[in-house]
């Protein structure tokens, strides 16, 4: 049930593919050095370790209640939030302009990692203001700025994201929220939203929702649909924001897992006196969203290796305490379950796994960083256009891996980890939303395969690859290095020959839709084996050099080799059904199926 943050691992995984020396020669993050990383990685770990995992257990059992259209969080969670604000955790990566720290979005993803790990159901909260505060920099204006950011970037205020409603699900276009003009410049919104995490609780004074809606004679579908800044509480005369605006939670979901997480259904304008303000131009909401969207779709994919260390912590932990049975081969004396291969194999898949998805993570941050903060317009590009390529890779395979190892984490506890008691359950249970929401792991599949593979005609995922090909050529041809190369070039190609498949022109875009998934997959193995091939070949130099912890280092080779010949090798076959088209898909028959 406990947690300690990985901090050795986040160290290692940030220096390598999060870039940190090559963000920290930037002018934009020039005040980051091997001191500052060590102190924010420690302090966050320690934070996250002693406030915010001791509540993880007592949020799912007592969970957000709802009264009088007040959410209540359970007990501890206001003191841990105000402990969390005080600490400035949520400002790392905002602008100092607005009282934020201005340090990389990879540093602050390793911390935002932590407490994820710590407590899902929570982290929910600042994870949803982070992405308010990207979309509002990007887009609102300068007196919307100035009102709002500063608050956000303390956490003295939090911000939501209000997409959905009963209709209009993945389907955005088909929203029916509407924003009409007031006299005074500001706007009445009516309608209402449904699975707004965070919509309605009692931890912060403030919540800023952003909300699409659709303005007076706006055409149908997705252009005209426009984005407003929605408080909870407006100014008072004096100044305050003490004044209630016209909306209000009317139900919660009871769902599967993240109970402490209140996921509201918000109703605005119940008395047409819903106070909004435009941010951006009318019209242009989806292009606004999408900021605060793709923000969020990394913090999400973070979700993935964050649960993944979670569940494997306690897997690991119980492994070793656990005895049972003769080990194959030996006495007839029982030995802890960590002694047995199939145990074995399966931690072991948990830590390759989750080593990997927090590699390609840092990765996805790190090329964000590099798009925001180089010093030429080339590099920018370039950089912003590997981070559109992964993010959908993120979001999808790093949660669908979430979901997988939290269950091999309760396999490994047998019996008992289908008992409450010992929390692998709740791993399980928190995880499977995350593949869900910010965009389903379909719809980041479709993304991936009918958008970012054609952007400026293929360029980025063909650098990409192209790069993946020539740093598994280089690694040596002997040892563990020589067992890695073999399949990693296998997959390598397998990726370039599905990606030119989807590419052609003439595709039928249902074949292509048909193998968007196993694509994304495969894609998604491909860049965990190489960058864990990559931290294998920095932890040889560093043992040469007998530098660092040399047992991690070794472990880390170890875990690099064991990635590349038990989960590529599958990974690869998945070109097949890549390839394969639709038409099995549709053989049967609707009323047959």
């Amino acid at each position: 049930m406990t947690y300690s943050a990985p901090i050795i691992e986040q160290r290692f995984a940030l220096e390598t593919a999060g870039r940190m020396s090559e963000l920290a020669a930037l002018p934009k993050f020039s005040s980051v050095d091997d001191d500052l990383l060590d102190a924010i990685l420690t302090e966050s770990g320690k934070f996250a370790a002693e406030v915010f995992a001791p509540l993880n257990r007592l949020g799912d059992q007592q969970g957000a209640v709802l009264e009088n259209g007040a959410v209540t969080l359970p007990e501890g969670f206001r003191q841990a939030y105000q402990q969390y604000v005080d600490a400035g955790w949520g400002s790392l990566g905002a602008d100092p302009e607005f009282g934020g720290q201005g340090l990389p979005f990879a540093l602050a993803t390793a911390c935002q990692e932590q407490l994820t790990a710590a407590n899902m159901a929570f982290s929910l909260c600042p994870m949803l203001t982070l992405g308010a505060i990207e979309a509002l920099s990007a887009h609102a204006s300068a007196e919307l700025q100035q009102t709002y950011l500063t608050k956000l970037v303390s956490g003295e205020w939090t911000g939501t994201m209000n997409l959905t409603e009963p209709q209009a699900g993945s389907d955005v276009g088909a929203l029916r929220t509407m924003a009409t003009p007031a006299d005074d410049g500001t706007w009445r919104i009516k309608g209402q939203k449904i699975y707004i995490t965070w919509g309605e609780h009692d931890v912060a004074d403030n919540i800023v929702h952003l909300v699409l809606a659709r303005t007076p004679d706006a055409p149908a579908g997705t252009k005209g649909i426009s984005l407003f800044l929605v408080p909870k509480f407006l100014p008072a005369d004096d100044g305050a924001f003490t004044v209630r605006n016209d909306l209000r939670c009317v139900g919660l979901e009871e769902k599967l897992g993240i109970h402490a997480s209140p996921t509201c259904t918000m109703s605005f304008g119940d008395n047409d006196e819903c106070v909004g303000f435009l941010v951006g131009e009318e019209m242009a909401g989806m292009r606004a969203m999408f900021t605060m969207m793709n923000h969020a779709r990394i913090n999400v994919g973070l979700q993935g290796p964050a649960i993944c260390e979670r569940a494997y912590q306690a897997a690991l932990s119980y492994a070793k305490e656990r005895v049972q049975s003769a080990r194959i081969g030996g006495t007839r004396e029982a030995v802890a379950i960590i002694e047995h291969a199939d145990v074995r194999r399966n931690l072991m898949v948990m830590k390759a796994v989750t080593e990997a998805t927090r590699a390609l993570v840092y990765a996805n941050a790190a090329a964000v960083d590099l798009a925001h903060g180089a010093t030429d317009e080339a590099t920018r590009q370039n950089a912003q256009g590997r981070a559109d390529l992964l993010t959908p890779i993120t979001k999808a395979y790093a949660t669908d891996m979430g979901v997988e190892i939290a269950s091999i984490g309760v396999q490994i506890h047998g019996g008992m980890g289908f008992v409450e008691e010992t929390g692998a359950a709740q791993h399980y249970r928190d995880a499977r939303i995350a593949p869900i929401y910010e965009g389903t792991n379909g719809i980041q599949a479709m993304d991936l395969v009918g958008r970012k593979l054609h952007m400026r005609g293929g360029q980025y995922w063909r650098a990409l690859v192209a790069e993946m090909r020539s740093d598994i050529s280089a690694l040596p041809a002997t040892g563990d290095f020589a067992a890695m190369k073999a399949p990693l070039t296998e997959i390598a190609n397998a990726v370039a020959a599905g990606a030119n498949w989807l590419s052609e022109a003439s595709r039928d875009p249902n074949d292509a839709a048909a193998g968007a998934q196993p694509f994304l997959r495969m894609f998604g193995i491909a860049i965990g084996g190489w960058l864990l091939a990559s931290q294998a070949r920095e932890a040889q130099s560093r043992l040469a050099l007998m530098k660092g912890d040399a047992e991690f280092l070794r472990a880390k080779i170890a875990t690099a080799r064991f990635f590349a010949e038990q989960i590529v090798p599958p990974g690869a076959a998945l070109l097949a059904p890549v390839m394969s088209g639709q038409e099995t898909l549709y053989l049967i028959a609707d009323d047959a199926m």
